[in-house]
């Protein structure tokens, strides 16, 4: 087939040239012409999906639950807000190694019994899939795989078999006759995935892209590969450690910020059921320094212990430093505990570290962050049956977070029989085994704390 005359496009004014320049002639940008295929007054590639219907009027549209077809694996389950939706493309990127082509081997093979699936795979062999099916003992599924990076051949292929569901491992891989710049370039991760998405609408097929990520942890590629499709999913976790994250960014069909969490295994991934149990640290007795609070990862409540380190400087400058939490968040809370408290840290090191390596964003752990502080530098170890949180305002104020009582119950699921928590997140009705203390001012919080 002939090929599409292509033009360079400037993603900041949209203007177009015949060649590539490092610089705008008319916005003056740097590096922003990439390779698009020129428009042309023949019919279009992108045909529509329907007969245009004409205007409706939302009270006369019916609006129907969409239909879901659950993976077998219930974390991802979880993440993906019920399971997959037919014509719904979900894109999931994460770090070399990390699990994600295992993970989809795995939720292709158990819903391969009942659904058509096909498995593109552009990284490897057919012989290197079936090497590693056998391995985690899904050898007798009955998925197909299709071992090819034409973006036309690949679309050929499923719109002649018509499967129900495509995984496609990776996009990056994957190019388009059509343009003729490298595989993994933006024209054609952008142009393969519109086409991709396109006939995932109009024949009904679940399509899941592989998306491989940049240094800075960002899905390689366009910034607009993110929103042409419905879903986006990242797999987090340290190579070093046997236990993955997976948390939904964006998700049209569900709840964002869902947390699935699995352990790798020599049989693959495996679900944990407990998460909270990963985040807690067990030790034989009382130590200061730390405290256990409730951060909200989606609709879980998730317990976490939270660790402070506070040591006489010996240098000029006292050590800021954080894992898992926002580093200039600390500085902030430093400096609320000095006004309010009267509690110094200037001439301290002070080291805040979330254990188990998951990433906090939320403020509700905020009295956690400030009590664990106050513990390790007065050497005076809380109580380790006690929960924790809340968000601390400049003015020394205890503020609300959401879904206190989901947190307060999750908290007595797990054995705490104390907690300290906001005024005005203190549950209107008894919860059965757990005593519950509200304040309103960071100053009663660390009363409350003297007097355990």
């Amino acid at each position: 087939m002939a090929k599409a005359k292509t033009v360079y496009t400037c993603t900041e004014c949209g203007a177009q040239e015949p060649k590539w320049q490092g610089q705008c002639p008319s916005c003056h940008a740097w590096n922003t012409l990439v390779e698009t295929i020129a428009e042309t007054a023949s019919a279009s590639r992108y045909a529509p999906l329907a007969e245009t219907a004409g205007l409706q009027k939302l009270t006369e549209v019916e609006a129907a639950e969409v239909p879901r077809q659950p993976t077998g694996v219930s974390e991802f389950d979880r993440v993906l807000g019920g399971g997959l939706v037919p014509g719904g493309v979900v894109l999931i990127g994460g770090d070399p190694g990390i699990g994600k082509s295992t993970l989809l081997l795995q939720t292709l093979c158990h819903i391969g019994n009942a659904r058509k699936a096909i498995y593109v795979s552009g990284e490897e062999s057919p012989q290197q899939i079936a090497m590693r099916a056998k391995r985690l003992g899904l050898d007798a599924s009955p998925i197909s795989l299709l071992a090819e990076i034409n973006l036309e051949k690949i679309i050929s292929t499923l719109q002649k078999h018509k499967p129900d569901i495509a995984v496609i491992d990776s996009i990056q891989t994957v190019y388009s006759e059509a343009l003729q710049s490298a595989p993994g370039s933006v024209a054609q991760v952008r142009e393969c995935s519109a086409q991709l998405t396109r006939l995932a609408k109009q024949a009904g097929i679940t399509v899941i892209l592989v998306g491989h990520v940049t240094k800075e942890g960002t899905l390689a590629g366009p910034r607009v590969l993110e929103h042409i499709v419905d879903t986006v999913l990242y797999f987090e976790g340290d190579q070093n450690s046997s236990f993955r994250l997976i948390r939904a960014f964006k998700n049209r069909f569900g709840a964002v910020n869902e947390l699935g969490v699995f352990a790798m295994t020599e049989k693959g991934l495996r679900e944990v059921t407990n998460p909270s149990a990963l985040f807690l640290s067990h030790h034989s007795e009382q130590v200061a320094g730390s405290c256990i609070t409730v951060t909200m990862e989606g609709t879980r409540p998730l317990l976490i212990e939270i660790q402070a380190l506070v040591d006489e400087a010996h240098a000029p400058n006292p050590k800021r430093l954080c894992v898992g939490l926002e580093q200039n968040r600390l500085a902030m809370l430093l400096a609320v505990l000095h006004r309010h408290a009267g509690v110094a840290c200037f001439d301290q090191d002070v080291f805040i570290n979330a254990v188990g390596g998951v990433k906090i964003g939320e403020p509700a752990v905020d009295l956690a962050v400030i009590l664990s502080i106050v513990s390790s530098l007065k050497n005076k170890p809380l109580d380790n049956k006690l929960i924790v949180f809340g968000e601390v305002g400049l003015a020394g104020e205890v503020r609300p977070v959401q879904r206190g009582q989901e947190r307060l119950k999750e908290a007595a699921k797990l054995g705490f029989a104390k907690a300290i928590v906001p005024k005005s997140n203190m549950p209107k009705q008894r919860i059965e085994g757990i005593e519950v203390i509200g304040v309103e001012r960071l100053e009663q919080a660390l009363a409350k704390m003297r007097e355990m």
